[in-house]
């Protein structure tokens, strides 16, 4: 008698992903009412936005990455990667680009506006693991790998550190770099590979880094070689000033007093917001969700069926938690300053919707791994 997959659910991971979603609504909703009523005369046009533009139609996305077998993903990755460096192109071209934060990082098409970047992580994430998955088969015979089965994935490489680095997106270019080493490095590929990239990575970063003076600020004030508490230390000050402004336990959901001189709250330090609110305790809880969702995440590689899926998921899974404790980090001055969104909680439709999209490729890996 033939033997039946048996699909598994994860239903702890859909709990935890749904935990934090949750949190996410509660804190948007405090902090953005005051900007809401002053920009658009009403207090909920931020969470609205975040609900219809983000969250549910994240959540509709993610069922369908769900529900399509992994099989397609894999045939589809370098067409999708091919499409999202098209669309990064695309926000410099005048009128359907648009400018933020004095660099092109959005594009308009009229019926919807998105950052490019949040979907070109997941695309990177597809396009490498399929990439990796074809090496490994064609090369396991091997003790180590030709320079010239690495030309595909530097060129790309390469075009994205330009596309990136002309959009002044740094925070989101070392996100990648270190997803990409991880992914590597789980795909077994020779020590000399990992080397060379990282080495190459380092290089390129360090001249970002160094021709940019905001950049190298940053860094100096992140060392304590420099003090600018009321230049490009500010957000930095303020950030540690509303983390430690929460206690123990917090001044309650609603009743931070930092809102006001804190800037990008909605955004990249709404983790600060969050641990003014909820204290250290709230903090850990936060810090302990995303250290479950790793942890089933792991789970899921080891009971994975096949390569592409082991190295999609350490890929999607890797890519959130990283950036997760990017964002915390920055906030709490053990890392330098960042632009990223705090993933499931900050504000922002693009980075939200790709990230449930993640989620529901790795419950489709947990579905269709189990046996």
């Amino acid at each position: 008698m033939r033997d039946k997959k048996i699909c598994h659910f994860d239903y702890s991971l859909a709990i935890v992903v749904a935990v934090l979603l949750i949190l996410g609504i509660l804190v948007l909703a405090n902090v953005s009412a005051v900007f809401s009523q002053e920009k658009f005369g009403k207090t909920t046009y931020y969470l609205s936005h975040q609900i219809i533009y983000g969250l549910f139609l994240g959540i509709l996305l993610g069922f369908i990455a769900f529900k399509i077998p992994l099989s397609r993903f894999k045939k589809w990755a370098w067409p999708l990667v091919l499409l999202n460096l098209i669309l990064m192109l695309l926000v410099f071209i005048p009128g359907i680009g648009i400018v933020s934060g004095g660099a092109p990082r959005w594009l308009n098409l009229g019926f919807v506006s998105f950052q490019p970047s949040e979907f070109l992580k997941l695309g990177f994430i597809l396009y490498l693991s399929a990439w990796l998955t074809s090496w490994t088969k064609k090369n396991s015979h091997k003790k180590t790998g030709g320079v010239f089965t690495l030309i595909p994935f530097l060129i790309i490489a390469g075009v994205i550190i330009f596309l990136l680095s002309c959009q002044s997106d740094i925070s989101t270019l070392g996100v990648i770099i270190c997803v990409a080493l991880l992914m590597y490095f789980s795909a077994t590929t020779p020590l000399w590979h990992i080397i060379l990239m990282a080495s190459i990575f380092s290089g390129v970063m360090l001249a970002l880094i160094t021709v940019a003076s905001y950049r190298m600020e940053r860094i100096l004030v992140f060392l304590g070689m420099k003090s600018d508490p009321i230049g490009i230390g500010y957000q930095i000050e303020q950030a540690l000033i509303t983390v430690g402004s929460g206690g123990i336990f917090g001044l309650g959901l609603g009743a931070s007093k930092q809102i006001d001189f804190l800037p990008q709250t909605m955004s990249d330090s709404i983790f600060a917001i969050y641990a003014e609110e909820t204290g250290f305790i709230g903090s850990l809880v936060l810090i302990f969700l995303f250290l479950f969702f790793l942890w089933r995440a792991f789970k899921i590689v080891k009971k994975s069926s096949d390569k592409f899926s082991q190295i999609l998921a350490i890929g999607i899974s890797s890519w959130i938690c990283i950036q997760a404790f990017v964002s915390i980090g920055a906030m709490i001055g053990i890392l330098p300053l960042t632009g990223i969104p705090l993933p499931f909680i900050s504000y922002g439709g693009s980075h939200l919707i790709v990230e449930l999209i993640g989620v529901g490729i790795l419950l489709n890996v947990a579905r269709q791994g189990s046996n």
